[in-house]
């Protein structure tokens, strides 16, 4: 008997380790370990949270999860608070544990969400990779109360591999992100020595063919080419500054500040607590900044505009107001642009949320608040 159990733990460890072994999306990958985990082992359900230094959890995983648990698009899931999760917030769940009952069951019971299939309790095992903690792996099956330590050990050995493959798909998006980073560099350095450099060239040339042609209509003509060749390069250089914008290794705000420069703008700015912020937020706030100062260039008709950013260990919120001419935007209408709606969407994908304030001749406000 202890010989089928020892290789049904090998069997189960074997063909979970190939899928997160192959996985390189994070969420695909939890999903697939954690379906291959409830076949194997016979059990009936199972979920994954994942949990930040603060506490705040995602439910990124989920199998045969019973109806209770899955009613309202499984808001029983994704809300409230229950005692595995708060044992980890806590520090007090190290190991694979039974829970004696499942908190967000009993609720269901209590506000008849739907059926339970008859599971009540689970087990619960913190997802790790050496002094890392990420998150939570529970399972459980029907009118199971108890699991006894063999199973607990294999459920810990699972979720140690779990844990190992989350630290190897972030450390693997975070190498993506830098290389990203340096083509972007690159593309940026190629298009000032080459195309800005060209445009140049051609701004100058117009400019001499200009003063020595005594042709009005050919001065005309290479007056033309000048002003297109000086908008190109203006294009151009604000086409670098999305590439690699200067003074983002100083930070965000020195790097809206100058680019604000650049459109012929006046930043004022008012920054407060931490300003070293996490790569994709700081990307972020760059990429709506700079769309924000884009629009104020264009639309407010001043170049005074305002800029504040505060922040603390739990999240970061950024504003950029000018007082210019506006325009009428109701709180109950959509955002009524392409550029507003992309700027909505960049903040929301990290979590945030993006408001927009504009009055008739009383200027526009734009406020973002991103969680970390």
């Amino acid at each position: 008997m202890k010989k089928e159990s020892f290789l049904l733990e090998l069997q189960v460890l074997k063909e979970i380790a190939e899928i997160l072994n192959e996985g390189t999306d994070l969420y695909s990958t939890l999903d697939c370990a954690l379906a291959k985990l409830i076949q194997v082992t016979g059990l009936d359900t199972g979920w994954i949270f994942l949990i930040d230094k603060n506490g705040n959890y995602e439910l990124v995983a989920s199998h045969e999860l019973p109806p209770a648990l899955t009613n309202e698009e499984i808001k029983p899931m994704c809300n409230g608070d229950c005692w595995c999760v708060s044992k980890y917030v806590q520090g007090r769940l190290n190991k694979a544990s039974n829970i004696m009952e499942c908190k967000r069951l009993e609720d269901s019971i209590i506000h008849k969400w739907g059926e339970t299939n008859g599971v009540t309790h689970h087990a619960t095992v913190p997802l790790q990779a050496g002094e890392e903690s990420f998150g939570l792996l529970n399972v459980a099956a029907s009118n199971k109360l108890q699991f006894d330590q063999e199973e607990l050990n294999l459920l810990g050995a699972v979720a140690l591999q779990i844990g190992t493959a989350i630290k190897r798909i972030q450390l693997t998006e975070r190498v993506k992100e830098i290389e990203v980073i340096q083509e972007r560099n690159r593309l940026a350095k190629d298009l000032h020595d080459s195309v800005s450099q060209l445009l140049f060239s051609i701004s100058v040339t117009a400019k001499a063919g200009m003063n020595v042609s005594d042709n009005q209509n050919l001065k005309d003509t290479f007056n033309q080419i000048q002003q297109i060749a000086q908008e190109a390069q203006a294009e151009m250089k604000a086409l670098i500054w999305q590439l690699r914008p200067q003074g983002i290794e100083k930070g965000i705000v020195s790097a809206l500040i100058n680019y604000g420069e650049m459109l012929g703008l006046n930043v004022h700015r008012n920054v407060k607590g931490i300003t070293v912020l996490p790569a994709k937020i700081e990307e972020t706030l760059w990429r709506v900044g700079q769309e924000a100062l884009n629009n104020c260039r264009k639309h407010s008709g001043q170049t005074d505009i305002y800029l504040q950013l505060s922040s603390n260990s739990k999240n970061v919120k950024m504003t950029i107001q000018d007082k210019g001419v506006g325009f009428n935007c109701p709180s109950n209408v959509v955002i009524p642009t392409l550029g507003l709606k992309s700027m909505r969407e960049r903040v929301e994908s990290l979590k945030g949320s993006f408001k927009v304030d504009s009055e008739l001749n009383k200027g526009t406000k734009i406020t973002m608040n991103i969680p970390f």
